[in-house]
């Protein structure tokens, strides 16, 4: 059945960084861990290091696989903008160029516990 409209439609976003209080949406995906489904969500302040990302809510968002007692987050392989990345733990999310919506991905060489093998 067609759709016919009374006025011009004008969407509006509502996930703009001006929505979330000082906060950011932040996505983190630990590949080749399909426990996941679907990157981690977290809504955190741009000003918190990304030390406090990591040992807070990334920490807990991945502590159901088998596998995440064993990280070594110094030794954890990063990706921003499907490239090779190296943040500074100890700077804000801002000064290592997280910003709203951006994806992190990470990847832990030979923790791979739940990867299908032949």
């Amino acid at each position: 059945m067609p759709v016919v409209a009374t006025k011009e439609y004008v969407g509006v976003s509502r996930d703009t960084v001006a929505n979330f209080n000082g906060k950011q949406l932040v996505y983190a995906s630990w590949d080749q861990h399909l426990l996941f489904a679907a990157p981690f969500l977290m809504c955190v302040p741009p000003e918190m290091t990304f030390r406090e990302l990591v040992n807070g809510p990334l920490t807990a968002l991945t502590q159901p696989d088998p596998d995440a007692a064993q990280i070594d987050w110094v030794q954890v392989q990063w990706l921003k903008s499907n490239q090779h990345w190296m943040p500074n733990f100890d700077a804000s999310l801002a000064d290592n160029g997280i910003g709203h919506k951006d994806q992190i991905r990470f990847r832990t060489p030979g923790l791979n516990s739940l990867l299908l093998k032949d």
